[in-house]
């Protein structure tokens, strides 16, 4: 007799859960309790009080967002969580699976290294450079290798310049 396999809808694979912002831990817990396997990737950052006080701060990596690992027909049960809103979709409405070999390298790897948030800055975005001499102005990103190189323009005498800063000294501008 054939060995059945099974179907590739039912095979369980990792998705991205969007959550209500500021509430992923919660929202973990909830999936524990439930049993639906997940993954929510933190980082430490010191965090000073108006009182002067000091503490460490586990906060998610990838803030507004939560992996689980679910089979696509398991989608409401995930969704019937409080604070899960979607489940990351791609074309035509569809969950969109993420890479295994991403999750499982961002599981077993986070915690032997240093980790932060970061803003994507893409070309043709508006970006504020946030230190060094010319911190404050914006300019938009025209280029992003290693070094970002933002054009600034003076509107007052309709002039630009293109200066090259680290992307580590940009943010982004949001509108």
């Amino acid at each position: 007799m054939p060995d059945v396999l099974p179907d590739a809808r039912c095979a369980a694979k990792w998705f991205a859960v969007y959550t209500t912002s500021r509430h992923e831990k919660r929202v973990a817990q909830y999936f524990s309790q439930r049993e639906i396997e997940y993954f929510l990737p933190l980082y430490r950052v010191q965090h000073k009080w108006s009182d002067g006080s000091r503490v460490t701060l586990e906060l998610p990596l990838f803030p507004g967002y939560i992996f689980v690992h679910i089979a696509r027909n398991e989608r409401t049960r995930v969704l019937n969580v409080p604070g899960a809103l979607a489940v990351v979709g791609g074309t035509g409405g569809e969950p969109a699976p993420l890479p295994e070999t991403d999750i499982e390298v961002l599981r077993t790897g986070l915690h032997l290294r240093p980790v932060e948030p970061y803003p994507l800055l893409t070309v043709g975005q508006r970006a504020r450079i946030c230190c060094g001499a010319l911190a404050g102005l914006e300019g938009i990103v025209v280029r992003n290798k290693n070094r970002c190189r933002v054009v600034i323009t003076l509107e007052n005498i309709m002039q630009s310049m293109a200066v090259e800063v680290s992307s580590g000294d940009l943010e982004p501008v949001t509108a």
